[in-house]
C-alpha cells in the first residue's frame, strides 16, 4: 500500500512535475499550475444502530465506523441541537481532528456527512460566539473554518454531504467541499452572508461557480437566496434529490447507498481517481492529460488490479485490500 499510495504525497509530486511539464509543452498552452489537493428503515445503519463504536450523547461531533455491508464507510454527524449545528471553535476543532484521522486510515472507503439534529444540517457560523469575539478572534476563526473545510475537501476518498435539512452560510460550504451532494426536497440551501454585509469566507465564492457556473452563483450569493431540494437538484447544486421520510433522514440514506455503490471498487484506483479529477479540473486540458497519465501509472503496478483482472478472468468478485 504504501509503494502504491505513499500518502499520495509522491503521486502529487509526479502530478505536479506533470503538470508543468504539460504547460511548458510547445503542444500545449500556458496553463495554471494545479493545486495539491487534493420496514426497510431497519435495514439501514441509523443512530444508535449497526455501528462499531457508540458516541456519547453530549459529543457534538459522532464519529460512526459502519460494520457488516458497510464496512468501509465512516459517517460524521454535527450533533449541536441547541445551535442548529453552528460551526463554533470546539465543532471547527473535532471536525479537523477526525478528518486528520481519517485521511491516514486506509480502511476508510467513503465518508458521509450528516446531521443528528432533526431538520438541520448546519446553520453556519455560531453568531452568537461570534458576537463575543474580538475582530482579530474574527478573522482567525474564519481562517480556521476555511483551512478545516480544506481538509475535508482533501480527504483522499469520496465524500457525501447528506442535506436533510436546513444548510446555511456555512453549512453550505460544508456540503460544498464533498465530492457528492444528496438533498432532501424539503432542505433548504444558501449562502446568505450579504444580508450581513459579508460574504462567504469559508470557500464558497470559490466552490459555488465552480459547482452551478460563475453567474448563477453571483446570482444566488448577491440576493443571498434561499432554495429547496427540487431548486438545488435543478441548477446542478446537488447530485441526488429525494423525498424527506417520516425519520427525517431520506438524504442519509440515499447517501449510504451510494457510498455502498462504491466499496466494491478498487480504493487504490478510487483515491488515484479523485486526485486526478481534483487536479485536472484547475488547469487546460493538456495539463490535464498529463496529470491522468501520472495518476494512471500508478495504478499499474499495484495488488488490486492484479486481483482485478484475476477476478474478471475467474468471473467472481474481486477482493480488494487496498494494494
Amino acid at each position: 500500500m504504501a509503494a502504491a499510495l505513499g500518502g499520495l504525497g509522491l503521486l502529487q509530486g509526479r502530478v505536479r512535475l506533470a503538470a508543468a511539464a504539460a504547460a511548458t509543452s510547445s503542444l500545449g498552452r500556458p496553463g495554471r499550475r494545479a493545486p495539491v489537493r487534493g420496514g426497510a428503515a431497519t435495514a439501514l445503519p441509523s443512530a444508535g444502530r449497526s455501528y462499531s463504536s457508540e458516541a456519547k450523547e453530549e459529543e457534538e461531533l459522532r464519529v460512526r465506523y459502519l460494520d457488516d455491508e458497510h464496512k468501509g464507510i465512516v459517517v460524521l454527524g454535527l450533533n449541536r441541537s441547541y445551535a442548529k449545528n453552528a460551526l463554533n471553535k470546539n465543532l471547527l476543532k473535532m471536525m479537523s481532528k477526525a478528518v486528520d484521522a481519517l485521511k491516514s486510515d486506509k480502511k476508510v472507503r467513503t465518508v458521509i456527512f450528516r446531521s443528528e439534529v432533526p431538520g438541520i444540517f448546519c446553520a453556519g457560523a455560531d453568531l452568537k460566539e461570534r458576537a463575543k469575539m474580538h475582530s482579530s478572534e474574527v478573522s482567525s476563526f474564519v481562517s480556521k473554518a476555511r483551512a478545516t473545510i480544506n481538509e475535508m475537501a482533501n480527504l483522499p476518498v469520496p465524500t457525501i454531504a447528506a442535506i436533510d435539512g436546513t444548510a446555511l452560510g456555512g453549512g453550505l460550504e460544508l456540503a460544498l467541499a464533498c465530492d457528492i451532494r444528496v438533498a432532501a426536497s424539503s432542505a433548504k440551501m444558501g449562502l446568505v452572508e450579504t444580508k450581513l454585509a459579508i460574504i462567504p469566507g469559508a470557500g464558497g465564492t470559490q466552490r459555488l461557480p465552480r459547482t452551478i457556473g460563475v453567474s448563477l452563483a453571483k446570482e444566488l450569493i448577491f440576493s443571498a437566496r434561499i432554495v429547496d431540494g427540487e431548486e438545488a437538484k435543478s441548477i446542478g447544486l446537488i447530485s441526488h434529490v429525494v423525498e424527506q421520510n417520516e425519520a427525517g433522514d431520506a438524504a442519509y440514506r440515499r447517501a449510504l447507498a451510494l457510498a455502498k455503490e462504491f466499496l466494491p471498487q478498487g480504493p487504490v484506483a478510487m483515491r488515484v481517481a479523485k486526485l486526478a479529477i481534483n487536479q485536472g479540473m484547475e488547469v487546460d486540458l493538456v495539463t490535464g492529460l498529463a496529470i491522468e497519465e501520472a495518476c494512471y501509472a500508478q495504478t499499474i503496478p499495484t495488488k488490486d488490479r492484479i486481483e482485478g483482472l484475476l477476478a474478471f478472468k475467474e468471473k467472481r468478485p474481486p477482493r480488494y485490500k487496498g494494494e
